[in-house]
């Protein structure tokens, strides 16, 4: 139960709730000694209306983003009050000001949130018009309640400035495991192989935001005031981390083919299971002592389970002869080498929480490069331009939001309504650029606003106390903004008892401000929901493309670096890193586009089967790039023959032909064909390498002919396998683009 509290408030949600909550109480109890309940309350929307941009960084760009959320907030609220006596310019200005504000957000989602406050200091300020010298004082009130909030985050994060990035690696380890284990569920005999890629293809989508969340804090941080012991330590686990997800793509196996050789040996692969398994599980543990701020103690003996693993291949060698077993023996030393591989790269991690240790030459060689993994900070307006056409999801939201908004002040002019501003409260909050989310966010917005409502109006009815009271207004405050972020149903049940509690003790008539809070909830929320159905709708299948594309692209620029590599030898550079970064990081964006899609009405889930097909062949071709990435880097290779660079020349062929198709350049079909009998001769010299090999190398030099056959095998496998997917994604891909 201790555990399961501390949990739930040692994280980023719990403490950005805490201060918010410290913000508004604070100056409302000090104010209200002195019989000034109503400024009190004035700098606490202040700070409620800069809480939503606090989106934990390194210290610089969190005061950056509030100082600039403060200047925005601030001045939407000044607009709103100097204009709202002029209807015939107020409602147009403020309508254009809504759509630059969501325009924002093409510049990623620190902007986002920056303009998500603007709105709603908007939607709130229309509630709150004031006159004359009363503007003034008002707009000065809301400044302070912002500086308030502003002060206390960045006073906080000074204070425990590294526990975010604590939470964030112990995340990553969490999520790390959790796709480890799904790679030990593989091998079980009667496991839905397909169901578990599924999940490992939606997994990639969480993974991939906590690494970008990763970088930001580890590499900007390094790059605007240095670099700690403690912050060397957390990029070491980090860069590990990364490491250790590569290896488990790079490492596929045919589980079928295993389970058919091995059927009559099932220990062998029972205990590499357990071993899988057991990877996974320190990687959770790692991750548990973090979020505990407790001493990690080992519990698996990994090296125990590896030697356990050799031991039961060399039982299989021994029961079934060296010759028999030699094929065997050969699957199953590749998979104890995989699994040796992860051991070590764990054992990093472990030993940067278990060792006393300075780690002053880690990534110092990288400390120039680094900075290019991260996203720039700089914000040219030529990309607010670029984005000012139809074809931008971002400018059709926002046009969206800006027309769903003055149907609400229509709404609010034509009938009877007693706060209008609640109206476009909801539609600010609940609207998004995708129909689905937009629609779970409206029913979640309903059903938490009238459960709220239910429970709190059940309290006031039997407790009138005005201490308790203001404790629920605490509470429900401090558990509504923390659960916005985590389950945004139950966060605006919380929200909606705290404004209740609060309205019932600031008027007596706290029924009828119930029953228009529902009614307005539900008018904002049906105009949010027929918004995104109606006006300019971005459905996901005219997006899927674009994600499609880049997905291939990142795949093709990752295997023209592979091969770049193999060719000239030498280090690893940057340019091969970015390569592979950027494919993971497609690959999730298009995993999440999918998610989008299959919330969307069906009828608007056009192709769904063939776009998930596509997902999957290219998470199979990213695997088979990582496999022979990988190989190059950690074995000793020699030189790429003339054929290899052919063959991977027609897959980079086939890939673009595919990249083609969904830029409508149909003039793709002719290459494949031409191309055929010169690739299958290219094969053949592949193959005929090992016989060719055997005529250069001295009968004596064993280990070099091992080595060379070994590389000669795998980089024959994966050339091969790499072909015949870059074949299947042209062949999905104009599937796709024929509508068939």
């Amino acid at each position: 139960m201790i555990q399961s509290i501390r949990q739930f408030t040692d994280n980023a949600n719990f403490a950005r709730a805490v201060i918010v909550t410290v913000a508004a109480v604070l100056p409302v109890f000090i104010l209200n000694l002195f019989n000034l309940f109503d400024i009190g309350l004035t700098i606490a929307i202040g700070a409620f209306l800069i809480y939503p941009a606090d989106i934990p960084s390194n210290l610089q760009h969190r005061a950056k983003g509030l100082l600039v959320t403060v200047g925005i907030v601030t001045g939407s609220t000044l607009l709103v009050n100097l204009l709202h006596p002029y209807p015939w310019v107020f409602y147009p200005v403020i309508t254009l000001v809504v759509f630059f504000l969501s325009m924002i957000s093409v510049y990623g989602q620190r902007a986002t949130m920056v303009a998500f406050s603007g709105l709603l200091a908007i939607a709130l300020g229309t509630g709150h018009i004031n006159h004359g010298w009363e503007i003034a004082v008002y707009t000065g009130l809301i400044l302070g309640g912002g500086l308030l909030y502003t002060f206390l985050s960045l006073t906080i994060n000074y204070l425990n400035p590294h526990r975010y990035t604590e939470l964030e690696v112990a995340e990553c380890l969490k999520l790390t495991a959790k796709y480890l284990k799904l790679r030990g569920d593989l091998w079980d005999a009667g496991a839905n192989r397909a169901s578990i890629v599924e999940k490992q293809l939606h997994l990639q989508v969480d993974i991939n935001a906590t690494h970008e969340n990763l970088r930001e804090i580890l590499i900007r941080n390094r790059s605007n005031s240095g670099s700690s012991n403690r912050s060397r330590k957390m990029l070491l686990v980090f860069i590990s981390l990364m490491e250790i997800l590569e290896l488990a793509l790079s490492t596929s196996f045919d589980h079928s083919k295993l389970h058919q050789k091995f059927g009559e040996h099932s220990k062998v692969l029972a205990t590499y299971q357990n071993l899988a398994y057991n990877l996974a599980a320190t990687l959770k543990k790692i991750g548990k002592s973090i979020n505990n701020r407790k001493k990690y103690i080992p519990k698996h003996n990994l090296i125990a389970d590896l030697e356990a693993l050799e031991n039961a291949i060399n039982e299989y060698e021994q029961l079934l002869g060296k010759e028999a077993a030699a094929e065997g023996v050969f699957m199953l030393m590749n998979m104890m080498h995989y699994a040796e591989k992860q051991i070590e790269k764990i054992k990093i991690i472990e030993r940067a929480f278990t060792v006393n240790i300075t780690f002053k030459d880690i990534t110092k060689s990288r400390d120039n490069d680094l900075d290019k993994f991260i996203s720039s900070d700089y914000y040219p307006l030529a990309t607010l331009k670029e984005n000012l056409t139809f074809s931008s999801t971002i400018f059709r939201h926002s046009l969206r939001l800006a027309v769903t908004i003055a149907l609400g002040f229509v709404i609010g002019a034509l009938f009877p309504l007693q706060n209008v501003y609640w109206i476009l409260l909801t539609i600010v909050v609940i609207m998004r650029p995708g129909y689905g989310l937009t629609k779970q966010r409206s029913y979640q917005r309903i059903v938490g606003t009238i459960t709220g409502g239910i429970i709190a109006f059940a309290i006031i009815s039997f407790v009138h106390h005005p201490v308790i009271i203001g404790t629920l207004i605490i509470v429900c405050m401090l558990l509504g903004y923390t659960f916005t972020a985590i389950n945004y149903r139950i966060g605006a049940t919380f929200v909606t008892m705290y404004v209740i509690f609060l309205y019932s003790m600031l008027t007596p008539n706290i029924d009828e401000v119930l029953q228009y809070r529902i009614l307005d909830t539900v008018v904002g929320s049906v105009l949010a929901f027929l918004g995104n159905y109606f006006f300019w709708p971005s459905w996901e299948f005219m997006n899927l493309p674009v994600f499609i594309k880049k997905s291939i692209e990142a795949n093709r620029n990752y295997l023209a670096e592979i091969s770049q590599y193999y060719n000239n030898k030498g280090n690893v550079t940057t340019t091969y890193r970015l390569a592979r970064k950027n494919a993971f990081v497609e690959l999730g964006n298009l995993m999440q586009s999918y998610q989008r899609m299959t919330q969307e009405p069906k009828s608007k889930q056009k192709q769904l089967q063939q776009i998930y097909k596509l997902a999957v062949l290219n998470h199979t071709l990213l695997s088979s790039l990582a496999s022979l990435g990988t190989y190059i880097q950690s074995h000793k290779t020699y030189k790429a023959s003339e054929a290899f660079n052919v063959v991977v020349n027609t897959v980079i062929k086939n890939l673009d032909n595919a990249i083609a198709l969904l830029t409508l350049n149909v003039q793709v079909q002719q290459a494949q064909q031409n191309n055929n009998e010169d690739l299958a001769m290219r094969f053949t010299e592949l193959k005929n390498i090992r016989a060719r090999e055997l005529r250069e190398i001295h009968v004596t030099d064993e280990e070099e002919f091992r080595l060379k056959m070994e590389e000669a095998h795998l980089v024959i496998e994966q050339l091969v396998w790499l072909n015949s997917l870059s074949e299947k994604i042209v062949k999905a891909t104009r599937m796709l683009e024929l509508g068939k």
